[in-house]
């Protein structure tokens, strides 16, 4: 057996995400099975919410982020890219990339949504607000950002044809 000493820093992030999603998957769920699908997804909207500015500030905190306002995309980067090492794990399924012009670009891998597959498993994918994307969005307002989002987002986008990507484009 291991000692909590003994992990490395890539199997403790996974393990504390992986937790951290399924218990956010199992609240999801019960608040599914007691208020119904559109109430789940308002609280779980509203849960994300209030949780960003906490979240954005823990996250500022730890990695030493000072400054109050991103003046360009390479601070933003630079913030996004170490944040996302510690909760954008490799099990989401998802690439990000800043492929210039003020642009953060998600895809996930087809069909393979880490929230799509979730949701789908419990028979509520047709119904189910993206939480996914939606949290992002807290986090850039939660950091002051002006941005616009594209595709714009509300069901899963994985139920057009098994894909999900977009762009986040930032102005500064």
């Amino acid at each position: 057996m291991k000692s909590a000493d003994d992990l490395d820093k890539k199997a403790l992030i996974d393990l504390l995400n992986s937790c951290w999603m399924t218990h956010d998957g199992m609240w999801f769920f019960h608040c599914l099975q007691e208020c119904g699908i559109e109430k789940a997804n308002t609280l779980n909207k509203a849960a994300m919410r209030s949780l960003a500015p906490l979240e954005i500030d823990r996250i500022k905190k730890t990695l030493g982020f000072k400054k109050e306002k991103f003046e360009s995309l390479e601070e933003l980067k630079a913030f996004f890219v170490n944040a996302s090492e510690l909760f954008i794990p490799g099990f989401m399924n998802v690439t990000m990339s800043f492929p210039g012009n003020n642009v953060l670009h998600w895809e996930f891998e087809p069909n393979n949504c880490f929230a799509y597959k979730g949701i789908k498993r419990i028979g509520f994918i047709d119904q189910y607000d993206c939480g996914v994307i939606y949290r992002l969005e807290c986090w850039f307002k939660s950091l002051g950002l002006q941005y616009s989002v594209t595709p714009a987002i509300r069901r899963c986008l994985m139920l057009i044809d098994g894909t999900c990507s977009g762009d986040f484009t930032f102005k500064f």
